[in-house]
């Protein structure tokens, strides 16, 4: 067995139960770029200094490929998934928001604008946090050709944007700020 298949000299692919679509499709956009921003923050847990920030990292990434394998599946087709994995609940937009809030009580919010760069890994981080708004991008354009099968998607990819800006700050206790 080998990774190498040939399948997509064509410019298709596979999409997750079913069906092949071009490589450009809106659908593998979307989690295309989802899995540059999991790479984004892989890199960034590498770089992390902080324990807690690299552990929550971790669990963001396990996530969000939750979230691709919803990306990567026609909504006709979302039964299928379903029965072998979980897929993103109301409450996980819930709980980064929480997440969120918790960091700003504690980091705080910034005064101003943040330059990256604070330490390698807020950087990271910072990087991670707009392929996220890439891939949400993406995603809004799923929704609105009515090619995205949950709702929650969207929701958990504005509020994981959010919290990656926070744990940047987080990992960097301060950073660059433009006044």
């Amino acid at each position: 067995m080998s990774i190498v298949t040939g399948g997509g000299d064509q410019g298709e692919t596979s999409l997750l139960y079913g069906g092949r679509v071009p490589k450009d499709d809106l659908r593998t956009e979307a989690y295309g770029a989802l899995d540059e921003a999991i790479s984004a923050m892989g890199l960034a847990r590498a770089l992390c200094a902080r324990g807690e920030v690299a552990e929550g990292l971790l669990e963001l990434e396990r996530e969000c490929f939750t979230v691709g394998a919803e990306l990567a599946t026609d909504p006709q087709l979302r039964d299928r998934l379903e029965k072998h994995f979980p897929v993103l609940s109301r409450e996980a937009p819930e709980r980064l928001e929480e997440w969120v809030h918790r960091l700003e009580r504690e980091v705080g919010i910034p005064a101003g604008f943040v330059l990256p760069g604070g330490s390698p890994g807020a950087a990271a981080i910072d990087l991670a946090r707009s392929l996220v708004r890439r891939a949400e991008r993406r995603t809004v354009s799923l929704q609105r050709r009515g090619l995205l099968g949950n709702p929650e998607v969207l929701r958990y990819l504005n509020r994981l944007s959010d919290l990656l800006f926070m744990l940047a700050r987080q990992e960097e206790a301060g950073g660059t700020v433009l006044k």
